[in-house]
This record gives structure tokens, C-alpha cells and sequence, in this order.
């Protein structure tokens, strides 16, 4: 396998459920030695992440190796700093507080490592009125706003359907650790990288968080309509359903020609984006009017021909068996050893020559204890000491 752009780091790996392994995927994916450290002893499989075996946790947790350490342990904890001496990154999702306890906090860790870089998501930031509450991703939807905007008018708020504070979040304190490690070239010192649910989730609402900071406007629930144009939405077939998006008047022009109805373009209640947005009702019944008259596939083609921004609404097995997520190969095989070939989700990025030809499956708890602790300079005989113990 070439080498991958990430190769040279070693990521210590301290997080669990979604949003701190969806930062270390970033990591691991692009070929960092990224190593998970667990507790030791039985973990009950509804515990946060689960099994090993759970699809879920095969997807979040390939391509790293597994050890098992008790920070809690004296020689545990001892350990740990030494893997640190070596390291470049930590990431953690404890809740703020539990670092400090344990003692692996960013100054503890920078005494022994001045150029380690400290990663931790957290629900709410690593201080503020919030610090010490339990954050996990719906409760950052609801003070995130996204609720709010969410779902059909007067049904109340309604939750995204994924998980989005809890990836967006890994995703930006895995472009910050990757900004502190650009900026490590420079200054050879490490920093604390910070980000959280909450943040996250105020980043991603974009231009509505931007109607009220600068308009004094407070966005609500559209459904399937586009929060301030039309005609975007949600449009009935002969047989199911179709996406349109016709922004802006050229777009939508092209649209009612393709309805076979241009002289909707000169009806003065749909002459530009305002009256459009203000008559969105009657415009998306005339659509509607046309479009269910024919089968999806018919206006796919017809709307695609005139330049006009549609789609097929699938559920996940149509997505993933679609021509063009197919040619993207974005269900990457992996061969486990109790499992057999598998498939988890690739990463969303394709770069031209850093590749990555084979994922590895994601490991089992301790399973790489030997060879990893032997890389740090760990005797076999010190580490079934060490597993007696209770420190490994």
C-alpha cells in the first residue's frame, strides 16, 4: 500500500460513541497510526459505541488498533504518558471535567510532550454556564436552532434525521487538530484544539443563524420548501415523488417551459423571487398540477435536458445502489475475520494521488496489545504484568 499523507503521525485515540470518532476516522482513514485505548475488563454492548460486531462501530472504528489501558491506574496512567512522549495527537470526548481527574489534561500532557496536540469535543465547549452539563447530539439540535426549522409548520420542532451536531463537530476538531499540526512546522509547540456540539450545530444553520443576525428575523418551518424560494420542494409524480429547485428566474423559466406551461413565467404573481416566495402555495399547486400527470422518470429527463435541478427522493438502499454513489465507491469492502466482507462508508473525498486501497476492520477491544505496547518499548513479560495488574 503507498503511503498515505497522514503516515507520519500517531493519534492517540481516547474517544467513544460518535462525535470524537467521527474526528479520528479523518485521521485514521488517511493513514495516521491511530491507536484506541479502552478500558479494560467486560463492556456490556449497550454501553455508548457498542460491540465490535455492530455495523455502527465498524464503520466509526476501522483502520486503528486496539489496546486496552486504565487510566485510572497508577501504572495505567504511567503508561499512558509515555505513549504520550511519543505521540502527536490526543483527541478526547469526555465531558470537560473528566480530563482534569484523570490528570491527562492539555498542561499535564504538555509537560511531558510540548509539541503534543490536545483534541476534545465536548457538548457545549470546555467552560461557560454549560460546561457541566451531559451534551449529546439532540440535545445540541434543539439549542443548536435546527429544530426549529425542521419539519412541517405547526407540527412542532422536529430532529434531523442523522446525527449532525455529532459529525459536523468531529469534523471540525479534526480540521482544527489538522491546522494546530500545520502550525506545529512553525512554532514547535502544540495547542489545545476545542470544539463542540453546540457550536457545531450554530455553524451549520448558516445564512438562518445570518436572517437574524443581521435582519432581526427569526426563520420557522417550511417543510420541503426552501426557506425563502420558490419553486424548491417536494412535487408529487405519477408514481412517487421528485426534488426540484428552480432559484432564481432564469431557472425558472426553464422550469414551466419544461412543464409544458412558459406562460406561468409572465404571471405577475410569479414575476421575481419575492413573488414567487410570497405565492409559493398557489405556484407549487400549478406544479404540482403538471408534474403528477407523469412518472419520475419522465421528468427527470425532461427536467435535466432544460438545465433544471432535480432528483429522485431514494431511501438508503436505493442510495446505495444508485449509478452515481456506486462510481464514487462510496461503500468501501473490508475483509473482517469474523464477519467476512463488509462494507462501510467511504470517506467523501478523492484526492489524485493520496489513495487508500484497503481498509482494515475495526479491532477488537486490547486486540493489538502486545504488538503496540512492543512498540513503545513494552517488554511481553511487562505486559501481562501490567494485565495482571489491572493497568492494561
Amino acid at each position: 500500500m503507498p503511503k498515505l499523507p497522514l503516515s507520519r503521525f500517531t493519534v492517540l485515540d481516547l474517544t467513544r460513541v460518535r462525535s470524537g470518532p467521527a474526528a479520528v476516522r479523518q485521521f485514521a482513514d488517511w493513514g495516521a497510526n491511530v491507536i484506541k485505548i479502552e478500558e479494560p475488563g467486560d463492556v456490556p454492548d449497550d454501553k455508548p459505541g457498542g460491540s465490535s460486531q455492530f455495523a455502527d462501530y465498524q464503520n466509526t472504528h476501522r483502520n486503528k488498533r486496539s489496546v486496552t489501558l486504565n487510566l485510572k491506574h497508577p501504572e495505567g496512567k504511567a503508561l499512558f504518558m509515555e505513549m504520550v512522549k511519543q505521540a502527536d495527537v490526543v483527541i478526547e470526548n469526555y465531558r470537560p471535567n473528566v480530563k482534569f481527574k484523570l490528570g491527562i489534561d492539555y498542561e499535564s500532557l504538555r509537560k511531558v510532550n510540548p509539541r503534543i496536540i490536545l483534541a476534545s469535543v465536548s457538548g457545549f465547549g470546555q467552560d461557560g454556564p454549560y460546561v457541566d452539563r451531559p451534551g449529546l447530539d439532540q440535545i445540541a439540535q434543539g439549542l443548536g436552532g435546527i429544530m426549529s426549522v425542521t419539519g412541517e409548520p405547526g407540527r412542532g420542532p422536529m430532529r434531523a434525521g442523522i446525527p449532525v451536531a455529532d459529525l459536523t463537530s468531529g469534523l471540525f476538531c479534526a480540521i482544527g487538530t489538522l491546522v494546530a499540526l500545520l502550525e506545529r512546522e512553525e512554532s514547535g509547540e502544540g495547542q489545545w484544539v476545542q470544539s463542540s456540539l453546540l457550536q457545531a450545530q450554530v455553524w451549520m444553520m448558516d445564512f438562518q443563524i445570518m436572517r437574524w443576525l443581521m435582519n432581526k428575523e427569526i426563520p420557522g418551518q417550511t417543510g420541503n420548501n426552501h426557506p425563502t424560494t420558490a419553486a424548491t420542494g417536494v412535487y408529487p409524480t405519477a408514481d412517487g415523488f421528485i426534488n426540484l429547485a428552480a432559484m432564481g428566474t432564469e431557472m425558472f423559466v426553464r422550469l414551466v417551459k419544461a412543464l409544458g406551461r412558459p406562460e406561468i413565467a409572465e404571471d405577475p404573481r410569479f414575476k421575481d423571487i419575492k413573488t414567487r416566495g410570497q405565492n409559493r402555495p398557489v405556484l407549487n399547486e400549478l406544479i404540482a398540477e403538471c408534474t403528477k400527470q407523469k412518472p419520475s422518470a419522465y421528468w427527470i429527463d425532461v427536467f435535466n435536458k432544460e438545465g433544471v435541478p432535480c432528483g429522485y427522493i431514494k431511501n438508503v438502499k436505493e442510495t446505495m445502489e444508485d449509478p452515481q454513489v456506486v462510481h464514487l465507491g462510496m461503500a468501501k469492502k473490508l475483509q473482517h475475520p469474523k464477519l467476512g466482507e463488509i462494507s462501510v462508508v467511504n470517506q467523501a473525498v478523492i484526492m489524485s494521488r493520496s489513495k487508500r486501497d484497503v481498509f482494515t476492520a475495526a479491532p477488537d477491544r486490547g486486540e493489538h496489545n502486545h504488538e503496540v505496547y512492543a512498540e513503545f518499548g513494552i517488554s511481553p513479560e511487562r505486559v501481562e504484568a501490567l494485565a495482571k495488574a489491572g493497568a492494561i
